[in-house]
């Protein structure tokens, strides 16, 4: 099935369309919107922009877009949009999205696949969190922590490239602290690096770190693909 990925450049979107591939779907398309605030409920907020690097590392092409509110109706509408676009151009006939537990941005994306006459997959749906983050590394994925937003996870993890021993840190942290381990509630957001999909690593050149006492941001301001695609 021709499919278009919801992306936003993490881990789970990211490993969705792995997984998609893996089923012998054919990802034709990025869709990504660029949100107007951190403060998205459906969206994600950090390095957006830098997607595009992503998506000539995948040699997929990738429609982008921004809203210009947080409201969830007009992001909603500006997503259905893109998708619409999305068919015509690359005759998508399905849409592949990261979600793990969150019923709120499902059955919204489930609404404007039926809104278009998509289906909508859903391949990472409620996994065991332990065992995801074990086999996105055993699958050779790379990513970092981009943003933080969470008691127990401090500015030092803003940047941080997520490795083995850092799965068993974190699942104390989260025990302790009450958030979801893989971030499915904004805890923290990620990005990848690298990754099989990936024709070449990205390298960071250059970020700014923000740190406001509780959550912060990792900001990519420069970025290369390591070697030419």
């Amino acid at each position: 099935m021709k499919l278009a990925s919801l992306f936003s450049g993490g881990k789970d979107s990211t490993y969705a369309i792995y997984k998609a591939k893996q089923e012998g779907h054919s990802v034709e398309c990025l869709v990504s919107i660029f949100p107007q605030s951190e403060e998205s409920y459906l969206l994600h907020y950090p390095n957006i922009s830098v997607t595009s690097l992503q998506s000539l590392a995948m040699k997929i092409p990738q429609i982008l877009s921004s809203v210009k509110s947080t409201d969830p109706k007009i992001e909603l509408e500006g997503l259905q949009n893109l998708l619409e676009k999305a068919k015509k151009d690359f005759g998508i006939e399905g849409i592949v999205h990261g979600g793990l537990f969150s019923n709120y941005q499902r059955i919204r994306f489930e609404t404007i696949g039926t809104n278009l006459n998509l289906k909508v997959l859903s391949p990472l749906w409620h996994v065991d969190q332990k065992n995801y983050l074990n086999e996105l590394l055993d699958s050779k994925f790379k990513f970092i922590i981009t943003s933080v937003t969470s008691a127990g996870l401090d500015e030092t993890w803003l940047g941080h490239e997520i490795i083995r021993d850092d799965v068993e840190q974190l699942i104390l942290l989260s025990a302790k602290h009450g958030f979801n381990l893989t971030f499915e509630g904004g805890e923290a957001e990620t990005f990848v690096i690298d990754c099989p999909l990936f024709y070449s690593p990205i390298k960071i050149i250059n970020a700014n770190k923000i740190w406001d006492g509780y959550r912060g941001r990792f900001e990519i301001t420069e970025a290369v693909l390591a070697k030419q695609c």
